[in-house]
């Protein structure tokens, strides 16, 4: 709520500043002011100190104005692991779902504008409509229909409470994990390029929707194995929503969305090159880009620097060796490109809170 009256009072304030700051408005206001100064018996010397004053006013509602636009477009727009919860960098492995409903019912059916710093999402609407907003554009929608979003990207909704379906999140590193790496990028550019699929098949439509309940069954009741489950039910849903994205794709059905193509072409850079290099520099230059602008813009659109980006994605692939090798550490340091397993330990400690044989061993218990 305080966010949104914050949101209000920025709109409030950039409209005085547009009125004020209007050059046609300020000139009808001094001829007011000198046209009823003089009636009024005022001198000159009187109506200049009123224009100084105007003009005092409208160089602090120029500073309030600017205010406002840096905040509208930086801080406005806040970054959620799940909608409403603080960015988790520790997030690994995750595959989560929920009910639309159970999720917007006690928000008024309304999600606001937020992003996800790691995380994709689909959504799969069965029954009901909504808008959804998605940067800078309002979609309306009406099941059946899926919905595709990748981490970063601007995004909020409007439902209908006859809202009927799932919203499904999981990590980057999931897909990696479950398809290797290129036929993971292969699935999830399909995706990534398709905002919205209307579902007219009931047959295919009720095969994913089976595939989405048999998650969501898997996961509320938490039976032995349901972690394994769940990442096989996911497979299966992936492929199955990224070919009807593609078939859509080739029938020039699907709607294109807006994607910052730098920080695309970083992660692209990142996922060839992070075990040979983790200096910013050097995708900077592959960017044609000096490295404090690349930080910088990767801030601005992703929320966190380039540096960030890549150190991620070596502790993602740290983790994932961790869990689903039996290698060594010293091997897994060595894979790395770590000078030495000490090293790697540090940077892994630093950014995890655990050692690297720590990690293990939770995994392994738990």
């Amino acid at each position: 709520m305080h966010s949104v009256l914050t949101i209000a009072w920025r709109g409030y304030l950039s409209k005085i500043a547009e009125i004020v700051l209007n050059e046609q408005i300020s000139c009808r206001f001094w001829i007011y002011i000198s046209k009823n100064g003089q009636l009024g018996g005022k001198t000159t010397e009187h109506c200049g100190r009123m224009f100084s004053i105007w003009r005092q006013i409208r160089g602090c509602v120029s500073n309030i104005a600017s205010y406002c636009a840096v905040m509208v477009t930086q801080s406005t727009i806040p970054q959620f692991h799940l909608y409403g919860e603080n960015v988790d960098d520790k997030a690994f492995n995750l595959i989560h779902i929920e009910s639309i409903r159970d999720r917007s019912r006690p928000l008024k059916w309304t999600i606001a504008p937020h992003s996800h710093r790691y995380l994709h999402q689909v959504m799969v609407v069965r029954y009901g409509q909504g808008v959804m907003s998605v940067e800078d554009r309002d979609m309306p929608f009406e099941g059946p229909c899926l919905m595709f979003l990748t981490p970063t990207i601007v995004h909020g909704f409007q439902f209908d409470p006859t809202i009927e379906g799932y919203v499904l999140t999981f990590s980057e590193d999931v897909a990696r994990s479950l398809f290797g790496e290129q036929t993971a990028k292969n699935w999830l550019d399909a995706l990534e390029t398709s905002l919205q699929i209307h579902m007219s098949d009931d047959d295919d439509m009720a095969r994913i929707y089976d595939l989405v309940e048999d998650i969501y069954d898997e996961m509320s009741m938490a039976r032995e194995g349901h972690r394994v489950a769940m990442r096989a039910l996911l497979m299966l849903f992936i492929v199955s929503v990224a070919r009807r994205a593609r078939s859509r794709m080739q029938f020039n059905k699907v709607m294109l969305r807006r994607v910052d193509s730098t920080v695309k072409r970083l992660r692209d850079q990142i996922e060839e090159r992070f075990r040979s290099t983790r200096k910013v520099g050097d995708y900077a230059a592959v960017l044609n880009m000096t490295a404090d602008r690349l930080n910088e813009h990767c801030k601005k659109v992703a929320g966190v620097t380039a540096g960030h980006l890549i150190r991620q994605r070596v502790i993602t692939e740290a983790k994932r060796q961790l869990i689903f090798t039996d290698l060594a550490i010293t091997e897994i340091a060595y894979d790395l490109n770590f000078s030495d397993p000490s090293h790697f330990s540090r940077f892994f400690r630093r950014y995890t809170e655990f050692t690297p044989q720590q990690f293990r061993d939770h995994n392994a218990s738990s």
